[in-house]
C-alpha cells in the first residue's frame, strides 16, 4: 500500500474507482489537517483506533464539532469546509469519498411536446 506523508500524519489510498475512493489515515497526536472543502465529493470518517474531532463550518456561521471514537463515523457534504484533529493520542481512521447523482440534476428550458407531423421526414 502506497503511503503519502502529511504534516498531520499520513494517508494511504486503499481503493479508487469511478465515484468512490477510500484511504487509511493515521493522524499524529496533537495534529490537524487543513480547513478545506470538496466541491462535489462527500467525505466520511470512520475511526478505527484513537479519537478524532471533525469540525464542519456550516453556512449559517456556526462550527459543528463531532467527537468520534472507535467504530463511530460521520459524513461531510460537498461544499462544507471541514477539518479533522487529534487532540491527544494518535488516531487511525478510514476516510471515504463519493459523489451522488441526483434525479433532480436537470434544468429544463421548455416542456417538450409533439412535432408537427407535416414537418417529419
Amino acid at each position: 500500500m502506497e503511503k503519502y506523508n502529511k504534516v498531520w500524519g499520513d494517508t494511504a489510498p486503499i481503493f479508487h474507482k469511478n465515484n468512490v475512493e477510500s484511504h487509511l489515515i493515521n493522524v499524529n497526536p496533537f495534529s490537524f489537517c487543513s480547513k478545506h472543502c470538496h466541491n462535489h465529493k462527500y467525505n466520511m470518517f470512520l475511526v478505527v483506533e484513537g479519537e478524532l474531532w471533525v469540525s464542519v463550518w456550516k453556512s449559517y456561521g456556526l462550527v459543528d464539532v463531532t467527537h468520534l471514537k472507535p467504530g463511530e463515523s460521520m459524513k461531510v457534504a460537498p461544499g462544507e469546509f471541514h477539518q479533522f484533529e487529534s487532540k491527544s493520542s494518535s488516531c487511525k481512521a478510514l476516510e471515504f469519498y463519493w459523489t451522488e447523482i441526483s434525479p433532480e440534476d436537470i434544468q429544463r428550458e421548455n416542456t417538450g411536446g409533439l412535432t408537427n407531423t407535416k414537418d417529419v421526414v
